[in-house]
């Protein structure tokens, strides 16, 4: 419990930082799953279109400070690597 006025303000902005930063990391898995599955389903122009999505998504949320940036920078690397992959493979 919070001792003063200061630590319960505190408490109550890390709540709301914490709802706003489980909101923004639900919605990137949840258009990194959408843009997996494309790719995985072999549709190869509708998964570019989600890449782009879940790409500025990830800049959003470097910027909102709810992930690191090397963390996105990675995730957007590792993801464009299997969107190129999977054209490899089908050409």
């Amino acid at each position: 419990m919070p001792n003063t006025k200061s630590a319960e303000k505190r408490v109550r902005s890390s709540a709301r930082k914490q709802a706003r930063n489980r909101a923004t990391i639900s919605r990137l898995k949840t258009a990194e799953k959408k843009y997996l599955g494309l790719v995985s389903a072999g549709k190869p122009d509708e998964a570019k279109a989600a890449l782009k999505a879940v790409s500025s998504a990830y800049g959003k949320a470097v910027k909102g400070g709810s992930i690191k940036a090397g963390t996105a920078d990675r995730k957007r690397s590792r993801l464009q690597l299997r969107l190129n992959a999977a054209l490899a493979k089908k050409a």
